[in-house]
């Protein structure tokens, strides 16, 4: 998983940073995950690999910044989507397995990935559960931990029986052709939320100013009465 998921976004990175660097322009995409920031059981391997994607894209942004390169790179984070993977995963859990609910169609990472090719930002958030999730982590981690024990570990299981000749590409590539939809297209969205990283910073300053400036007002008003 850490060869694959972390080293495969580095070595892509550096790629194409190769092509990019002579030429000063260009946006990286890295498809993250509300993972990188709120881990879950279940998925210690993956949500690690995240997590260090997240590091690793910040760090190389600042580098560039310092540098003054006109290179953007910015970080996806996606919710549970409704891809092929579980039907080549490998599990050996006695249930067949399922991102955690609500889970949202391709469509929904698609559109979001292009938005930021138009609009580069440091990280883009998609979905009302990753916004939940990242600001709850920041928030109140404690409080999430015991969220997860329950939420995350049965939101995993879909309640059926796994299949019992299932194939998986964990050693090899799963022949045939596979859809770009998953086995959950019931219930699954098609529209989702998204915000900038930096709205809830900005929403905190403005909040911040505007009590500041109540606060000021109601302090000259006694004083003027005391007069």
């Amino acid at each position: 998983m850490t060869e694959v998921t972390y080293l495969g976004y580095v070595n892509g990175t550096r790629a194409a940073l190769e092509v990019m660097i002579p030429r000063d322009r260009g946006v990286i995409i890295q498809a993250g995950s509300a993972l990188a920031w709120r881990s879950i059981p279940l998925q210690s391997a993956y949500c690690g690999a995240k997590a260090a994607i997240r590091g690793f894209t910040d760090a190389v942004r600042t580098e560039l910044m310092h540098e003054k390169s006109h290179i953007q790179l910015t970080m996806v984070q996606l919710p549970g989507m409704n891809t092929a993977q579980f039907g080549w995963a490998r599990n050996k859990m006695d249930q067949a397995m399922q991102p955690v609910p609500p889970v949202y169609q391709p469509e929904v990472a698609a559109e979001a990935i292009y938005s930021v090719i138009q609009r580069p930002v440091n990280e883009l958030w998609v979905g009302k559960s990753t916004i939940q999730s990242i600001l709850g982590q920041v928030f109140f981690p404690r409080l999430l931990d015991r969220l997860m024990v329950k939420k995350a570990w049965e939101g995993q299981f879909t309640g059926q029986p796994k299949s019992s000749d299932q194939q998986d590409d964990l050693f090899t590539p799963v022949r045939g052709n596979h859809p770009g939809h998953g086995p959950f297209n019931d219930g699954a969205r098609r529209k989702a939320v998204t915000i900038s990283a930096d709205l809830p910073g900005k929403v905190a300053a403005g909040v911040g100013v505007a009590v500041a400036t109540m606060a000021l007002r109601a302090l000259f008003r006694r004083s003027g009465k005391r007069r």
